[in-house]
């Protein structure tokens, strides 16, 4: 029986994608047994510094900065931001209070699930995609056989192969919503 794109990449992606959500509810839900509710109010702070942190990668791979190794930078991005993004998501829990980080979480919900996209699927995407029609071409089959055989599998890789076009921006809107809610605390919360 064939393996479809579906169940070999995109079911472990979503599982990858429970984990962060089971992560967040877990966290959220310990601290509310400890009665530590108020750390989580900070954790949105170490949160948005290691998002920041995991950048360093996007420096170097666009040659803003020439030194520490891409892959190295990578593995540190990802795991950077999903810890980052895990803080935030805890330091959110189910207590909005206002528009501005409800849009800022949403923003950063996309810009996880896209980078994980491009993480987790694309690459694997591509090899299964590849395998399967070095597969059918080997049992004989003419290339529009192959293509037909292929055509959803085809069809999802591309929708999927979009992904830094939704990156990005998303998480230019990410960005721009976090800091002005970062804003709003230091003017609101009575810092200074």
């Amino acid at each position: 029986m064939e393996k479809s794109l579906w169940r070999e990449q995109i079911l472990p992606f979503t599982a990858l994608m429970g984990l962060l959500a089971l992560a967040t509810l877990a966290g959220d839900f310990l601290l509310h047994r400890l009665n530590l509710v108020w750390v989580g109010r900070y954790l949105g702070i170490p949160g948005t510094i290691l998002i920041i942190l995991s950048l360093v990668y996007s420096l170097r791979k666009r040659k803003y900065i020439s030194s520490g190794n891409p892959k190295t930078l990578l593995t540190l991005h990802e795991i950077g931001a999903w810890l980052g993004s895990v803080m935030v998501l805890i330091h959110a829990g189910i207590h909005f209070n206002a528009i501005l980080p409800w849009l800022a979480t949403i923003a950063m919900g996309v810009n996880v699930i896209s980078g994980m996209v491009g993480k987790l699927l694309l690459s694997r995407s591509r090899r299964h995609l590849q395998g399967q029609r070095e597969h059918f071409q080997l049992r004989g089959l003419s290339q529009p056989e192959v293509e037909k055989a292929l055509f959803w599998d085809a069809v999802t890789f591309d929708a999927m192969a979009k992904w830094r076009k939704v990156h990005i921006p998303i998480f230019i809107v990410f960005a721009v919503l976090a800091l002005g809610h970062i804003i709003s605390i230091i003017l609101f919360w009575g810092w200074i």
